[in-house]
């Protein structure tokens, strides 16, 4: 794939969405759950989605199991979750991998081209976050720790 437009991924609710109808957006992709420490960024997420949105951000929540077993849930539960504890409004697509033989081929593009600490292309943790700018590149990998707010000043030179 030669850029992120070529992929779809599935809502919650199991419809297909072209991430082609993200074009002209700046894009953070983040892979979430619902039962880890850094659950609370939901908050931060959603608080970027509703100041930036109308600007041309598109925050994008890819639930993941793979760490701790912290994303147990199906996708009514997650997305019941999500709504009655964060008030997410942002798009959030069905639980995917996001390492390993079966990682999600957005996530393999993603980690390909943003490799994290030393060159790693794994994921590290829940809560890791990719941002993409407009023109569908791929321009930096957060940490977990990085929290949603720290991130505002690449967002706003983006938009």
């Amino acid at each position: 794939m030669s850029d992120i437009y070529q992929f779809t991924a599935k809502a919650l609710d199991g419809k297909p969405i072209s991430l082609e109808q993200y074009k002209g957006k700046v894009m953070l992709v983040v892979n979430t759950a619902s039962k880890c420490g850094f659950t609370p960024q939901y908050s931060g997420l959603e608080g970027l989605h509703k100041k930036y949105a109308d600007r041309g951000l598109a925050v994008l929540g890819f639930p993941c199991n793979q760490f701790g077993q912290q994303e147990p849930g199906g996708s009514t539960e997650i997305g019941a979750f999500c709504q009655q504890n964060y008030g997410v409004d942002f798009q959030m697509f069905e639980k995917v991998d996001v390492n390993g033989d079966n990682a999600d081929p957005i996530f393999k593009y993603l980690t390909e081209a943003a490799p994290g600490l030393l060159g790693s292309k794994a994921v590290k943790w829940n809560f890791t976050k990719f941002l993409v700018d407009k023109e569908g590149q791929v321009l930096k990998r957060y940490a977990p720790t990085d929290t949603p707010e720290s991130m505002e000043g690449d967002i706003e030179k983006l938009l």
